[in-house]
């Protein structure tokens, strides 16, 4: 018997010494196995877990740019980036939509956008084949504090780009046809935007947060006010803002600082400088005293645009970068708790976000979502628990480590184009921050601490004093309104952007 089961087992192995040695190794490549395959098997879970650690980003050096000052009071910047056979040239009106006078809001943006379409020596084709001819890409548009024309071109263009933004700049006709042919593609695109129900609620917050400042208002005007801004006020705005020591000059790109500094004396010292910038209609905004709901009636709506406003700070406010990081956790792209809340585990909604809205002389922090019609008032009221929430308890040590890696990591993302780095060094300046500030700003944000970003979040966020903003079909929703607030409601075809009150004939 004995040598019978040696027998059976030997095959495994001729070279066998006995069939205990064999049964042992039998079993450890057994354990060994399943060992492997456990281990496998957990590698994934593992994975979701805890993500593998990736080294800290590479200090992102900005150069520090070259600044001078024209005779005229042009102020001139130059970035060389030799990168690319590329050069950027962004001429910046240190005055936007918040200079528009009172009754005609939308008229930075028209004369912003009449810019390209002639001038005193080109028409608007010959303006257009004259970019097209050196490869370029014009770029114009009004922000709150600002107005400004852009053009991109190859280098050895650069006298030509020199040349096209001095002349759209400071000679722009203002021609008949073409006012009436922007007029037109204005109001047309305020008319599709009335029947918008994210756009209604985007400028419903805004001139809430805002009422009776110079940021009350849409920055691309009203139907009424577009129609009757004539020849003369567009002239008249040009002549008092797009004045040369009003005006910034960034010249970014493949050229040396010495032949930027020689081209803008060259076709910009003639531009001669006019009288002192009328400055923006001042005022005091509002005071929410408590919480107001507004409702804007949108019969055919299958679901709600919701937005909450609160008061928040300028750009130059020591708040920011605090207030920054608490805004990623509160509805940023790193760390959301109004997605969590309302997406995940309620199922309310396809997305959720926040945003730090910062202007020169106010800021707001807006948290906006959108939801089923029936779901309105209880998706409101979650958002509005996760404010509190924030604003009560502050913020993890976990939440704060996301955070601040996402605001670091995303940063070198915002220098990757010429026309980019224009854009954040105009930032600084315009809002008096030092031009070492984006070498600074990694440093800043690893700086902070819980407590930090709790105390701001603290003092922005209230919700007893907000405003809350819905659009949507309101009778589906109506009988629980009161359970969020002071509650006006407003039908669409009554809303009007221009009104402190936002209901058409309002306060005349």
């Amino acid at each position: 018997m004995q040598k019978s089961k040696v027998k059976s087992e030997k095959p495994l192995s001729p070279q066998a010494g006995g069939g205990k040695g064999i049964d042992v190794l039998r079993g450890l490549n057994a354990l060994a196995l399943a060992a492997s395959i456990l281990v496998l098997l957990a590698v994934p879970a593992l994975a979701r877990d805890f993500p593998p650690s990736v080294p800290p980003p590479k200090p992102m050096v900005i150069p520090t740019p070259a600044v001078r000052t024209l005779s005229n009071g042009l102020q001139v910047v130059v970035v060389e980036r030799h990168t690319l056979p590329l050069i950027t040239l962004r001429l910046v009106v240190k005055s936007g939509a918040e200079c528009d006078p009172p009754n005609l809001p939308g008229t930075a943006a028209l004369v912003n956008g009449l810019l390209t379409e002639g001038t005193a020596r080109r028409t608007s084709r010959q303006i257009a084949e004259a970019i097209d001819s050196a490869g370029g890409v014009a770029d114009n548009d009004v922000d709150w504090d600002s107005s400004y024309l852009s053009l991109s071109v190859l280098t050895d263009s650069a006298n030509l780009a020199f040349d096209l933004v001095s002349d759209m700049t400071v000679h722009p006709a203002f021609q008949p046809a073409e006012i009436e042919r922007q007029r037109k593609q204005i109001l047309s695109g305020l008319q599709v935007a009335q029947d918008d129900p994210s756009y209604m609620a985007d400028m419903a917050v805004q001139n809430s947060v805002f009422s009776g400042t110079a940021y009350g208002h849409p920055e691309d005007g009203t139907l009424e006010s577009v129609r009757h801004i004539t020849a003369q006020d567009l002239r008249d705005f040009h002549r008092h803002y797009y004045q040369p020591a009003n005006c910034i000059l960034v010249i970014v790109g493949d050229i040396t600082t010495k032949d930027a500094m020689e081209l803008a004396a060259r076709y910009f010292s003639g531009w001669k400088d006019g009288s002192e910038p009328a400055p923006a209609p001042s005022g005091a905004p509002a005071s929410f005293g408590e919480r107001q709901v507004v409702a804007i009636d949108k019969t055919d709506a299958v679901q709600t645009e919701i937005r909450i406003g609160n008061r928040g700070v300028p750009r130059d406010s020591p708040d920011y970068l605090a207030l920054s990081v608490a805004n990623e956790i509160l509805g940023g792209p790193s760390e959301n708790r109004l997605f969590k809340a309302l997406r995940t585990r309620q199922g309310l909604t396809y997305g959720a976000s926040s945003d730090i809205v910062c202007r020169r002389h106010l800021g707001a922090w807006v948290a906006k979502t959108m939801t089923r019609t029936p779901e309105t008032v209880k998706s409101a009221h979650i958002a509005l628990e996760q404010m509190q929430t924030l604003q009560e308890h502050g913020i993890n040590r976990q939440e704060l480590d996301t955070a601040q890696s996402y605001l670091v990591g995303h940063l070198a993302l915002e220098f990757e184009t010429s026309e980019n780095v224009a854009g954040k060094l105009l930032e600084l300046i315009q809002n008096g921050l030092p031009l070492d500030y984006w070498n600074r700003y990694p440093d800043a944000i690893q700086a902070l601490t819980t407590d930090e970003v709790g105390a701001a979040a603290k003092r922005y966020l209230d919700a007893d004093h907000d405003v809350v903003v819905l659009v949507g079909n309101i009778s589906e929703f109506k009988k629980d309104l009161k359970k969020l607030g002071n509650v006006r409601i407003i039908p669409l075809s009554d809303v009007d952007f221009g009104s402190p009150d936002l209901v058409r004939g309002a306060g005349k």
